[in-house]
């Protein structure tokens, strides 16, 4: 039985702000953020405590997104270095 692929959507928000990232740094977090197609919620993947939705890191940086399940969406709604994303 195939496994369900979950769309990705990313935000204009989140869209902008990870175009201001270094390469190396936008590669890594665009490569993250389309693994959450297969995996919505990897290992290391925490649930936001103050705010809905999820966070995924790689080094310093962070991305947050939401899981709708019953759509198999995942809405990328930040993305950028850990000390500016809990702004």
């Amino acid at each position: 039985m195939a496994k369900n692929r979950y769309s990705i959507v990313i935000t204009k928000f989140a869209l902008k702000k990870l175009g201001k990232l270094p390469e190396q740094v936008k590669a890594e977090l665009t490569r993250k953020i389309f693994e959450l197609e297969e995996n919505p919620r990897p290992i290391g993947a925490k649930k936001l405590v103050n705010r809905p939705g999820y966070r995924i890191r790689w080094t310093d940086y962070r991305i947050l997104y939401t899981i709708e399940d019953l759509l198999l969406t995942v809405t990328v709604i930040d993305t950028g270095h850990r000390k500016d994303i809990y702004e």
